[in-house]
């Protein structure tokens, strides 16, 4: 019997030792940049003629890896190998599919800084950052393998006289997995991971600008004895191959997480019977948010500016859970404003291979652009105080920006920016403040910082989010203590990381049997 789930635990990187691991694995990563990565369909390997170069958003010139391109043959050829291999895995007892977690968890547990510096070099991640989705990734294998073993159990039924009856989780069959970049390794493996310990197989289309890592993800997956054919690495423009996979007659679901604009088109194709399909379609989607944090004039203000500063700058602001707009009511809201400036000044800018690095790039020149866009459509929305500007010219820096006296209504109270952008508005009230929290078509993560219960319990009820903290950041969700997914637009709540993320990926299904 296994122990119980536990977090696993983050690395102290005020110890001299693991900084020295972190540094070793650093220079290992960097000696085996710049190498080529083939599909993997089945067990073929497969090179193909259009490639795509992942580069280092903190050194541009950097060239991470050469990926491998999927057309909608290869596409086509991926979903017959998940198909064929599901016949098979759906037979292999839950107990030791999730075995295949256990033993991906510890080998991924061993070779931790190893994925985080990929994470530092690919994802331009802090090493706390990498470190922490790091950890995510374990957990969420450790966590859904326990998750599989407890549904796999007899579930309770009200017993009927004269009838055995019993009630199993069975899988649903091939999905499509379409993780983000931002998380790359913890919701692609999360995403992956949890389709498979379900009995599912899957065709994994990762994010282009992390596919690497991706690649490297699966390269441990066969390391731990998964078969082969029950995941299948097929990088590729989503373009090309996005809307093919999605409405493809053997597509049984799709995990998703990403834009609203994609997780929207994703719905909408998926809901569309195709050929010989025998079944609705699931979508699990996570599509972003722009998250608030209310700060009540009876709060603790050094506590809201850390919250505030660490949850919208932190990987650069580049989370769905991200604070985007601090609401405060009007009586404390230049002294917080003056707090949250100047832990903000202190963060600092630069590679994130340098443990010093607390700000690191944005992803890529489309990112970098659309955040530059947005700094300059508010600077005419409200008045900026910080930032606004590049970092240095050799990858895809910029400042973390503030802009206050934004109106809620204004473009940049509304829209994801996905960026180190923080609007601050103001709130005549704490019933003001929770209509403006409440007023994009988002619904994701949210926090109140008071004193107050009576706030606090106000907002419990009306703040209409999927995760809402009280007196700490909004970012940060742990598995199993803090089961993550949104409201509204932000997705469809699926909660990751939750007791119920793995009924998304089976079917229940009921036998009786009268004596």
């Amino acid at each position: 019997m296994r122990e119980p789930f536990r977090n696993e635990p983050f690395t102290d990187f005020t110890q001299s030792d693991a900084i020295a691991e972190f540094q070793a694995a650093l220079r290992i990563v960097e000696s085996q940049l710049g190498r080529e990565y083939h599909l993997k369909i089945g067990s073929d390997y497969v090179e193909t003629t259009t490639k795509r170069k992942s580069i280092n958003p903190a050194e541009i010139k950097q060239t991470v890896g050469t990926v491998s391109q999927a057309d909608t043959e290869h596409a086509h050829r991926a979903m017959l190998s998940a198909a064929a291999a599901f016949e098979q895995w759906k037979r292999v007892a839950p107990s030791a599919r999730a075995r295949v977690l256990y033993k991906a968890a510890a080998i991924l547990r061993r070779r931790k800084h190893e994925f985080s510096a990929w994470l530092v070099y690919e994802a331009g991640k802090s090493w706390t950052e990498a470190d922490g989705d790091t950890a995510e990734a374990i957990d969420f294998m450790e966590y859904y393998g326990r998750e599989m073993e407890r549904l796999s159990e007899r579930q309770p039924l009200i017993p009927l006289s004269g009838e055995d009856n019993e009630l199993v989780y069975i899988p649903l069959g091939v999905g499509i997995v379409i993780p983000p970049w931002n998380f790359p390794l913890a919701i692609m493996a999360g995403m992956t991971m949890a389709s498979v310990v379900a009995g599912n197989t899957v065709v994994l289309k990762p994010a282009s600008p992390t596919a690497v890592i991706a690649a490297k993800f699966v390269e441990l997956l066969a390391e731990a004895g998964l078969p082969d054919g029950v995941v299948n690495y097929l990088p590729g423009a989503g373009g090309e191959i996005g809307d093919f996979l999605v409405e493809h007659s053997l597509t049984r679901f799709i995990c998703f997480t990403g834009s609203r604009e994609v997780g929207v088109r994703i719905n909408e194709r998926a809901a569309a019977a195709k050929g010989d399909q025998r079944w609705i379609k699931r979508v699990i989607a996570e599509m972003g948010g722009k998250d608030t944090i209310i700060v009540a004039e009876d709060a603790d203000l050094d506590l809201a500016a850390e919250a505030i500063t660490a949850s919208a700058f932190g990987y650069s602001g580049q989370k769905c859970s991200a604070c985007s707009r601090a609401v405060v009511e009007e009586s404390v809201y230049e002294a917080l404003l003056e707090k949250v400036v100047e832990r903000t000044q202190a963060l600092v800018m630069g590679n994130p291979a340098e443990l010093s690095t607390m700000v690191g790039p944005v992803i890529d020149e489309r990112a970098y652009m659309n955040i530059l866009k947005y700094i300059s459509i508010g600077k005419s929305e409200g008045t900026l105080v910080l930032g606004g500007g590049k970092g240095s010219s050799s990858g895809y820096f910029i400042e973390p920006t503030i802009i206050r006296d934004v109106m809620p209504y204004a473009q940049i109270a509304q829209e994801e920016i996905f960026g180190p952008v923080l609007a601050f508005i103001k709130a005549a009230n704490f019933d003001a403040a929770l209509d403006i929290a409440n007023n994009t078509e988002y619904g994701l993560t949210g926090a109140v910082i008071s004193r107050d219960r009576a706030r606090l319990e106000q907002a419990r009820e009306q703040f209409h989010v999927g995760n809402l903290y009280f007196n700490r950041k909004c970012t940060g969700a742990l598995v199993g203590v803090h089961p993550f997914g949104g409201f509204n637009m932000s997705g469809t709540d699926s909660k990751a990381g939750g007791r119920d993320y793995l009924l998304l990926l089976t079917q229940a299904k009921v036998v009786s049997e009268r004596f």
